[in-house]
């Protein structure tokens, strides 16, 4: 389940898009809660949806519910980075810059 990336992030990372992980920060780019911005909560692989901080609805009894967005409608800001996520950016990076050097060619 992979996500955007901004064009800050973009052009910094030299690569489009990024699984989308727990604390990540997403803005919504479609739909009933486009401009909104927040941290990713839940990451819900069977149902292929994410639940952010900030975009719920109230039920009948008072409680509130978190609502489902897909990843795709969703652009990533800020990356949780961890050890993992610098090893795979590295990896994206070096495979980038790999095929650069084979065009030219």
């Amino acid at each position: 389940m992979s996500s955007p990336l901004s064009k800050e992030l973009r052009g910094k990372y030299n690569t489009r898009s990024l699984p989308i992980r727990k604390e990540d920060e997403v803005r919504i780019v479609r739909g009933k809660y486009k401009g909104r911005e927040g941290k990713v909560t839940q990451v819900y692989r069977k149902k292929w949806v994410i639940h952010v901080d900030r975009v719920q609805r109230d039920k009948s009894n008072g409680a509130s519910v978190p609502i489902g967005v897909h990843p795709s409608k969703v652009v990533i800001v800020n990356i949780k980075l961890d050890k993992d996520r610098r090893t795979i950016l590295e990896r994206k990076d070096r495979k980038k810059t790999q095929d650069d050097v084979e065009m030219v060619d």
